[in-house]
């Protein structure tokens, strides 16, 4: 195939409006006309349904209204704790128009992690469904600015508001709010090694600096009969800004389902709906591929595109794209504070199994060394995005990270942005990922912090001291193992174990709990009373975070 990466990469421009609101461009410019489909949900209860641009919006502005009559003012945060479900679409939407700031928080977050980030990013209101409402319950006295909570599909406590009785009062038409493209549109949390989880202040234009990966990406999206799902979920960078609202952008129809992931599901998924285009994890994918090796033998797939991203995707499963789905997968990098911005597109040039690929149009991307210089290909160093591209600031960056002004500083070296990840560029440009620079774990496409669990962990009264690593993982990358110095007088047990594990799972989401636990006498410590983390991969036969 010609290789046309040159060509598109060096005619690409930044072409950032100065007014710009993310609710416009993904959903008010669409909604006119009423026949364009935006959203097919399935519930894994069988429910069905579909909505139209003009559907959303219509719903979108009984929320904005309603949420007005609350006391939301612009600037000001609103929490969404909903799994995929047109409820979360439509409230992205009304809180993005009325130039509030979305907080969305996964469903599977329990009180502990809850409690942080909704203190912490100041929200006002919560939205919540019957299975996430007893965890916000269980920390709702804690949260100082918390006003009011509003209860989809009958989610319901003394005092919660019910959504379908606040939007059947609520007015049908609401102006969208005249945002400047830096305006905050939404904060993500991420987790990192030390202290609590961040919470990554992004602006409306975060949607334009994603759109050139995704384009890429799926192979020059949209295309006629295009059609988008992915399991990510909806509160995260990757179910958020790399499918439902790149989607929409462009105007395209997506799928969405409220359910745990299953293989064979993903099948039934992909053929009912004649899916083309697919975010997977490559965790999802190792797993639809033990599970139906041939899956074209009992299903009809129409898959044109797949974006893998969270880990690496790897030659196996490439090859097995190629053969089984009929795609060349396409492996993305990026991160929630800097977002798509380096991968493939086997349409316009060659895959490199093992690579992440290359900078995606519109990114300046590069592997540098600790004083933010570039270092030779072939030698290994910190993966670096520049603020500049061709001049013009580069609109994927984030803002700041909430409340912490070190911590933002931290993140750049001069115009650098640091990703934390190291990697290597060869001849060609393309990057090759090589592990983390700190401690963060990548398990099933989820990035997760030590810290926040270590924190949990010290919580239960067994427990002395500890420690969390990435362990290796065939199938999720990697699982979270943890090193437990336990109380004087206690004594570790399988008991034990167990009721640690569900310590974690009760408190925090279940991908955190750790899958593994090795009793330890003590950990290995710097003079400063710092855990050496590298010391206890070592135990692990030299694995690397």
């Amino acid at each position: 195939m010609a290789d046309r990466y040159q060509e598109l990469y060096g005619a690409f421009r930044w072409q950032v409006p100065v007014r710009y609101n993310i609710a416009e461009a993904c959903c008010g410019r669409w909604a006119e006309d009423r026949s364009r489909l935006a959203l097919y949900w399935e519930d894994e209860s069988g429910a069905t349904a579909a909505y139209s641009f003009h559907d959303i919006l219509r719903e979108a502005n009984r929320l904005s209204n309603a949420l007005a009559a609350l006391g939301v003012k612009r600037g000001d945060c609103v929490a969404i704790i909903l799994p995929q479900r047109p409820e979360t679409a439509i409230a992205y939407i009304a809180i993005f128009q009325m130039g509030a700031v979305a907080l969305p928080l996964s469903h599977l977050f329990g009180p502990d992690a809850l409690e942080y980030r909704l203190e912490h990013a100041e929200a006002k209101i919560a939205i919540v469904e019957p299975a996430t409402i007893a965890n916000l319950w269980a920390v709702k006295d804690k949260l100082s600015h918390l006003k009011q909570v509003i209860g989809v599909a009958g989610a319901r406590e003394s005092g919660v508001l019910a959504w379908e009785e606040l939007l059947a009062k609520a007015s049908r038409t609401h102006a969208c709010a005249d945002t400047a493209a830096d305006d905050p549109a939404l904060i993500i949390y991420t987790s990192g090694t030390t202290g609590p989880p961040k919470g990554a202040l992004k602006a409306h234009r975060v949607m334009l600096g994603n759109m050139p990966g995704f384009i890429h990406s799926h192979d020059f999206y949209p295309q006629p009969g295009d059609m988008f799902w992915s399991p990510a979920d909806w509160a995260w960078t990757g179910g958020l800004m790399d499918a439902l609202l790149p989607a929409w952008h462009c105007g395209q129809p997506i799928l969405g389902f409220r359910g745990r992931f299953d293989a064979e599901r993903a099948y039934y998924l992909l053929d009912k709906y004649r899916v083309r285009n697919a975010f997977l994890f490559p965790t999802a994918l190792k797993l639809m591929m033990k599970a139906e090796p041939e899956p074209r033998r009992r299903y009809e797939l129409n898959l044109r595109s797949i974006m893998s991203a969270g880990e690496s995707v790897g030659t196996t499963l490439i090859d097995w794209g190629r053969a089984q789905l009929g795609v060349t997968i396409n492996e993305m990098f990026g991160q929630t504070e800097i977002n798509y911005v380096v991968g493939n597109c086997q349409s316009a040039w060659p895959v490199k199994p093992g690579s992440i690929g290359r900078p995606y149009p519109g990114h300046r991307v590069a592997v540098i060394d600790e004083q933010g210089k570039e270092v030779p290909r072939g030698e290994l160093g910190e993966i670096g995005v520049h603020r500049l591209f061709n001049g013009d600031p580069d609109p994927v960056f984030f803002l700041e990270y909430w409340k912490n002004p070190g911590a933002t500083r931290d993140k750049f070296i001069g115009d650098w942005g640091c990703t934390g990840d190291q990697g290597k560029m060869d001849e060609d440009g393309y990057i090759w990922y090589q592990g983390r620079s700190d401690d963060v774990i990548k398990s099933a496409g989820y990035r997760i912090g030590p810290a926040e669990i270590e924190s949990c962990l010290v919580k239960h009264p067994a427990v002395a001291n500890a420690a969390v690593i990435g362990k290796a993982d065939e199938t999720r990358g990697q699982i979270v193992k943890a090193f437990i110095v336990v109380q004087p007088g206690m004594r570790a047990s399988a008991v034990l174990e167990e009721e640690i594990r569900e310590h974690v799972r009760a408190r925090l989401a279940p991908y955190e709990y750790p899958r593994e636990i090795e009793f330890i006498d003590a950990l290995p410590m710097t003079t400063t009373g710092k855990v050496q983390r590298k010391e206890l991969r070592k135990r692990e036969g030299g694995n690397k975070s």
